[in-house]
């Protein structure tokens, strides 16, 4: 079974500037088994970052966090498939649309603040962007590109990804934020929020688009980058050191672990770890330690008032976010059923080349857990399994399964 579902698809749009021309060889996965090594306790979040890496995973590594601070860690596979060292402990990565969720929180402390509305129109910010083909910025507002009911394109299309193409656009800059929109407003929208109360849409579109266009609003509102607000309001308060926005650098700090991907038809993995582009809508470098702060913050009411965080959780179904029955989106945050969890969890997740980001965390924000896989497969039965491990390690980790 190959699984068809929002988030993998849309890191193939994210990328498709960085790539074009024919396929070529690529390097060939290690064999499978789990790495023991280090301080960490031998549990079920070991248990189960092993059985991504059986999945096919060339590295893992995944932080869980709970009560008091207290932070475990495991990790499995090979930071390189050409040598023995294992995944290095506290790893960067790129985590993917992991970002969208920091972005809604920007944007929700305005709102606190009343120098945004969740009813603002794309066109009272940004007059004359969102307009063409059939698009009309009169009828999206924030709360439609927060909760991914604008119905907005996407901003590339995606291409045939191929290794040699990846390869000859890697260091190509990318495309601006207002490039990017252009680019989506030259298709035609899948739908037109409701003319008379567009907040209440429930259409629901995963589209990278309307995080870049929040983007663009935030720093309209105040005044100052996307990035500089994100230092400002919540990586330096929370004191996140191993968080930050690279920009158009190709390159993630060491400590990390080769990134590889499986493009599709390919018979190999593809070292993709240089890679530029992402803004407000997947730009963030940061580690599963960092990660796991953040989101126990941000639940336990740290970033947003209390109604503030109520909006974040008000939701719409969203059935093929991820290959699981019950899923419902928020403000940049999604919810999920769990087997073991009666009140399930909250998360977001993302993808990068060569990288999945997989996270969540408790109602209550008394455990979040986060896993860096460096290995990302854009189809097939064995990205699908990976997928599930994945799934699996989240949701074990948050409910003791």
């Amino acid at each position: 079974m190959t699984a068809r579902f929002s988030r993998r698809t849309a890191v193939t749009a994210a990328a498709a500037s960085l790539v074009a021309g024919p396929a070529t060889a690529a390097v060939a996965a290690p064999a499978r088994g789990g790495d023991r090594s280090g301080t960490v306790r031998r549990g079920s979040l070991q248990r189960d970052t092993d059985a991504v890496r059986a999945a096919g995973a060339t590295g893992v590594l995944a932080a869980l966090r709970t009560g008091g601070g207290r932070v475990v860690e495991a990790r499995a596979g090979r930071a390189d498939v050409h040598r023995p060292d294992p995944v290095p402990w506290n790893a960067y990565y790129r985590i993917g649309s992991d970002t969208k969720t920091f972005t809604a929180a920007l944007a929700l402390q305005l709102v606190g603040e009343k120098r945004l509305a969740l009813t603002d129109t794309v066109e009272r910010w940004l007059p004359g962007l969102v307009q063409g083909h059939g698009n009309d910025g009169r009828r999206v507002t924030v709360v439609n590109l927060l909760r991914q009911t604008s119905g907005l394109a996407d901003y590339v299309a995606v291409p045939d990804l191929t290794p040699d193409g990846y390869r000859a656009g890697r260091f190509r800059p990318p495309s601006s934020p207002e490039e990017q929109v252009r680019d989506a407003v030259r298709k035609e929208p899948d739908w037109l929020p409701d003319r008379d109360h567009p907040e209440d849409e429930r259409r629901w579109g995963y589209r990278n688009t309307n995080y870049v266009v929040l983007g663009l609003i935030l720093e309209k509102a105040t005044g100052h980058p996307w990035a500089q607000l994100l230092h400002d309001r919540i990586i330096e308060p929370l004191g996140l050191r191993h968080t930050f926005t690279p920009g158009t650098s190709v390159y993630v700090p060491q400590p990390t672990a080769t990134a590889y991907t499986e493009f599709p038809g390919g018979t190999g993995l593809t070292d993709t770890s240089l890679a530029a582009g992402g803004g407000a809508d997947g730009g963030i470098v940061s580690t599963p330690r960092d990660l796991t702060a953040f989101l126990t913050a941000l639940m336990r009411g740290r970033l947003l008032a209390p109604a503030q965080l109520a909006a974040m959780k008000r939701t719409v179904p969203a059935d093929d976010f991820i290959p699981v029955r019950g899923v419902r989106y928020g403000l940049g945050l999604a919810w999920r059923p769990t087997a073991a969890g009666r009140d399930g969890i909250w998360f977001h997740g993302g993808t990068h080349l060569g990288i999945v980001s997989e996270s969540g965390v408790t109602p209550d924000g008394s455990r979040a857990v986060a896993s860096a896989t460096y290995t990302l497969r854009l189809e097939g039965d064995s990205g699908d399994a990976q997928t599930r491990a994945t799934l699996r390690l989240v949701d074990n980790a948050l409910t003791g399964g």
